[in-house]
């Protein structure tokens, strides 16, 4: 193999490590609605190459084939039969690490959940996040701690997007929705995606055009 060949190939496998981390300009592609030459210059000043020819070559050869398109009328079909839920009025609050903070929590997660309260606690790598209505943020700090809270955010709304039950066998929704919402530039304060609920939390300013994108997605 010759050093331009092996060049090439260097370039290519870096322009689609790239496309696969970058979701939008990588549907572009697929879609056959991307500009290759500002694709490229958009590859060149992010990844510091100047083979302007290979990235393209790259871009072009970027696979557009029958998987994606599977996926993408995956996603829609899932997409038509699901809907919109919103809750207004909610705070997520980070917890310390540490098995003393999900036994304090024991108690006043099951009086939330008796009163069919808003109640989410998640447990991620470095502590505990509980999503609950703004009212409750009191009763959830009252079972803690004061050295047990890293954070409290509030002024914050949740956007469900509650699909049938085939979701767990469709892949790219997830990714598809975040997408929808970066496009029109809102920023994503926590996500997760539970059995058949696709759930944003949003500062409470983004409802609204939260809502009309994602409302258009689900058309």
């Amino acid at each position: 193999m010759t050093k331009q060949s092996e060049t090439q190939r260097s370039v290519a496998r870096q322009v689609r490590g790239y496309l696969e981390r970058q979701p939008v300009v990588a549907d572009a592609i697929r879609l056959g609605i991307a500009n290759y030459a500002a694709v490229a210059r958009r590859v060149s000043d992010d990844l510091g190459l100047r083979q302007r020819d290979a990235i393209v070559a790259a871009c072009r050869r970027f696979p557009r084939g029958r998987e994606a398109a599977a996926r993408d009328a995956g996603v829609r079909r899932v997409l038509r039969r699901s809907r919109l839920e919103t809750r207004t009025r909610v705070a997520a609050l980070t917890l310390s690490q540490g098995a003393e903070v999900l036994v304090r929590l024991g108690d006043v997660v099951e009086e939330l959940l008796d009163e069919s309260l808003l109640c989410r606690v998640i447990q991620v790598s470095r502590g505990t996040v509980v999503i609950v209505d703004e009212e409750s943020v009191p009763r959830v700090l009252r079972a803690l701690r004061e050295s047990q809270l890293v954070s409290i955010r509030k002024n914050l709304v949740e956007v469900a997007v509650t699909s049938p039950e085939t979701i767990e066998e469709t892949p790219g929704l997830l990714r598809h929705l975040a997408g929808v919402l970066s496009a029109q530039g809102i920023n994503i304060v926590e996500a997760l995606s539970c059995y058949t609920d696709t759930i944003f939390l949003l500062h409470d300013e983004d409802l609204t055009p939260a809502l009309g994108a994602l409302t258009s997605a689900l058309e």
